[in-house]
């Protein structure tokens, strides 16, 4: 894979291989957060179980989700046994969880856990969520388990006794709570120019057909543009690496040469609304 992480967060990521605790990395977007889980899984050919983050997701939607209306029409349905339910209370309780387990899915950790042999689990862009989120991960981020949600005196671990890498990122919008920062290697991933840089000839690739319309002076022009723009004071929303990739297919698709973005104003840079989305930070701009 193209992505090289750099020499600091490859040691990030060694402290927290080395004291199995979770790596938190934050940066603004693009900064390759979340490609970093992609290398330790590709790197060591791992599996990797993905979780995104919303505003509404709780902890227990890391572990696993039941589908509690698909549950109640069953119910309502009146599908079990007639056996069943003249047995015994205790027969009747086994088969309430069985029924119940085809409408529990496991989701990252869960997996993680079954896996057999080491894991990667991603919890993406932790800030979305509410303040109770990483504070309701405390428990399983120090011991790794939890009990089963329907048979409490059952807990979930990971199956090698080995826990997985956990890493989770974050674009730095809500400050997380010092319990759940005590328990992370921290590290923040910088936007520069090298890293920029490389994003760009990545996407572009050895033959430049990523942007086939742009030589290497119009990307390289390109990136100078984009520096002076978030150099701008007092800018509410600064371009990322993400909306310069997206910039540049825009450049290609019309064919912008390097003389055209070096020879006009910032304020006239073509498709300058991929670059600048904040009607303040255009007036700033003009």
């Amino acid at each position: 894979m193209r992505y090289r992480p750099s020499d600091d967060l490859l040691l990030a990521l060694n402290m927290a291989l080395h004291t199995g605790s979770p790596l938190l990395l934050t940066g603004e977007p693009g900064t390759g957060k979340t490609q970093a889980a992609d290398f330790v899984s590709a790197y060591f050919a791992i599996p990797i179980f993905k979780f995104l983050v919303k505003s509404t997701s709780t902890a227990q939607d890391l572990m696993y989700e039941f589908d509690a209306v698909g549950y109640l029409h069953w119910a309502q349905a009146d599908r079990r046994p007639t056996d069943a339910r003249k047995g015994s209370a205790r027969a009747i309780t086994q088969e309430a969880i069985a029924v119940r387990q085809g409408f529990l899915h496991k989701r990252a950790l869960w997996q993680a856990y079954e896996t057999d042999g080491d894991a990667v689990v991603l919890i993406d862009e932790i800030d979305k969520a509410s303040r109770d989120f990483p504070n309701d991960l405390l428990h399983e981020l120090d011991q790794h388990s939890f009990p089963h949600p329907f048979d409490h005196q059952q807990w979930i671990a990971p199956r090698t006794g080995r826990r997985p890498l956990v890493i989770v990122t974050s674009n730095d919008e809500l400050r997380l709570p010092d319990a759940f920062l005590r328990r992370c290697i921290f590290h923040r991933i910088e936007l520069d120019e090298d890293l920029v840089k490389a994003a760009v000839e990545s996407m572009a690739g050895a033959s430049g057909s990523g942007f086939p319309n742009l030589d290497t002076d119009t990307r390289a022009a390109a990136r100078r543009r984009f520096w002076q723009l978030r150099e701008i004071p007092g800018l509410d929303k600064k371009p990322s690496t993400a909306e310069l990739l997206t910039w540049l297919s825009i450049l290609s698709a019309q064919r912008v040469d390097a003389q055209t973005l070096d020879g006009c104003r910032l304020a006239d840079l073509p498709a300058l609304g991929v670059l600048i989305k904040d009607a303040g930070d255009l007036a700033r701009l003009r």
